[in-house]
């Protein structure tokens, strides 16, 4: 992923010099467990771990002649190694034993960043939502005011879809974290499973019960997929407060510094460009989920058409959904909110929000349905034609109204604010 959508954290995970010093990990260990079935001697073990990690540039400049990363990795890896030890290195094992298990590793540590970066989010969220949880506002539905509701219910709803997003990025983490050590048809020809279940349980990682050459790809699929639920929250995030900075709702604004600049030509205009940036960033995870699950499917036991696609959707899916989670985060949390403005657009259709309250107090008073419901419709549309507030339009069918307060809609409010506090206590 280019540089302005990732954070250096990730970034180092996925460098290739990160990547050899991962292959040498495993590679050493696989030769400790050698080492232990008597198979490679101790004093080759204690060569290797002398070793230096080979740097990138020499890599790829075996790679030139040789056209095979991992022979050129090892080339690289044993002209630091004394000849009688480098003989020992990757005894028994094919490419993807290593490549697998050492991506395996990665992933799960990619993983793990984007998790504590989405349970940032989750509490940022949650405290929002608290902050405003009275904080009375129009509810919307297909674009148009429907009742009232409060910020903090709408930032409630997005606290537990990056909740259900955790627990899918956590089973995800759980399928990738795995690897193997099985030989070139997964059968263990050359090689005994000891030597898998050491290398595995070092690194953390479970093993693929039943190999081919390579770790299934289903696996990468799930991951690639929860990190594009996970996108897809966040733009939900991002598109509702992209619409409630429009110039004719200015209920929220991005934080802005001294320095901003909105436009080259307009200098008034405040353009909620963070979110608009959450919510292309996730059209990126979309299609790297799509690529992933064209990847499950490779010739027996293996063949190389995932490999060229890996380098590219694995570093990126993973960069751009922590890159999107830490920013969201940051984003609701120096959200600038305007209680005001909320409680103003309740009165701009003249009390017809109220109409569902009062169709139901007409129903509870015995009021037949259908004669109740086209009272109010005809109160609603005088409003509409007139301007007339709606009290008048009711009081001119006959509606006798006792209140028109938004709370009257919150009574029950306090039931959802109970299920959203269960979320703080998981990040307390």
């Amino acid at each position: 992923m280019i540089p302005r959508y990732t954070l250096p954290e990730m970034a180092d995970l996925f460098a290739d010099q990160s990547r050899y010093a991962t292959w040498v990990k495993v590679e050493i260990l696989a030769s400790e467990a050698q080492a232990g079935l008597g198979r490679v001697p101790a004093a080759a073990v204690e060569d290797m771990r002398r070793a230096r990690v080979p740097l990138a540039a020499r890599v790829a400049e075996i790679e030139k002649e040789r056209d095979h990363e991992v022979l050129s990795f090892l080339a690289a890896y044993c002209e630091d190694i004394p000849e009688d030890s480098a003989r020992w290195v990757h005894l028994g094992m094919t490419s993807y034993d290593l490549v697998d298990t050492a991506l395996g590793h990665t992933l799960a540590r990619a993983t793990d960043l984007l998790l504590a970066a989405a349970r940032r989010l989750r509490a940022t969220l949650v405290g929002k939502a608290l902050e405003h949880w009275d904080t009375v506002m129009v509810g919307r539905t297909h674009g148009v005011h429907a009742e009232p509701t409060t910020f903090g219910h709408k930032l409630g709803v997005h606290a537990f879809a990056v909740d259900r997003s955790i627990t899918r990025l956590t089973a995800a983490r759980e399928a990738v974290a795995v690897g193997t050590v099985s030989g070139s048809v997964g059968t263990y020809a050359l090689i005994d499973p000891e030597v898998e279940r050491h290398v595995c349980d070092a690194l953390g990682l479970g093993v693929e019960p039943v190999p081919s050459q390579v770790v299934a790809r289903d696996r990468h699929a799930q991951l690639m997929q929860a990190v594009a639920a996970l996108g897809a929250c966040i733009e939900q995030i991002a598109l509702e407060l992209r619409l409630l900075q429009r110039t004719e709702v200015r209920e929220v604004e991005e934080h802005r510094t001294g320095a901003y600049q909105g436009s080259s030509a307009m200098p008034h205009k405040r353009n909620p460009t963070t979110s608009e940036r959450l919510c292309g960033l996730a059209r990126l995870l979309r299609g790297y989920a799509d690529t992933a699950l064209e990847n499950v499917a490779l010739w027996h036991e293996r063949d190389l058409a995932h490999q060229s696609v890996e380098r590219v959707i694995l570093p990126d899916s993973l960069s751009v959904g922590h890159f999107q989670t830490v920013m969201a985060a940051d984003l609701v949390d120096s959200l600038t909110v305007r209680p005001e403005r909320m409680r103003a657009h309740i009165d701009t259709t003249d009390g017809l929000i109220h109409s569902s309250a009062v169709l139901a107090d007409l129903l509870a008073r015995g009021v037949e349905r259908e004669r109740a419901y086209r009272g109010v419709q005809a109160a609603a549309d005088h409003t509409l034609a007139t301007g007339e507030h709606f009290a008048a339009g009711l009081a001119r069918e006959g509606i006798d109204v006792e209140s028109l307060e938004p709370e009257r809609f919150l009574t029950r409010h306090d039931v959802i604010r109970t299920r959203l506090e269960t979320l703080r206590e998981l990040d307390d």
